[in-house]
């Protein structure tokens, strides 16, 4: 039971993860934005999509709605990792960005689930 309330926040984070990144690339393209705004971009999209996970998770769980937040957080930061793994063979990034952006998406995640 409560490995479908994750795999269904999952799906809503990744949802609006692809949804957040469109409207960043159409802003990017018609902006012609700069490296540093595209990195605060997607740092954003990490903070939003765990958020919104996190509140669909804590939705469904109705108990330790926090703990169920964090959790989507860590497995969202887990599959962005396998992603990015799979694609560039490596990791993309130095070990402060990669604990930064756990901590984000931990973040986030938690945030979500203990707002819901």
């Amino acid at each position: 039971r409560w490995i479908m309330w994750i795999l269904k926040s999952l799906l809503a984070a990744y949802v609006v993860t692809g949804i957040l990144l469109m409207i960043l690339s159409m802003a990017l393209y018609k902006f012609e934005l700069n490296e540093g705004a595209v990195t605060a971009g997607v740092t954003a999209v990490y903070l939003i999509s765990t958020f919104a996970g996190g509140l669909v998770a804590g939705k469904l769980a109705k108990v330790r709605r926090f703990l169920w937040g964090i959790v989507l957080g860590i497995l969202y930061f887990a599959l962005l990792l396998l992603i990015t793994v799979g694609i560039y063979r490596t990791f993309h990034g130095s070990s402060t960005e990669i604990l930064v952006t756990f901590a984000l998406c931990a973040g986030g995640g938690m945030a979500g689930g203990m707002i819901s």
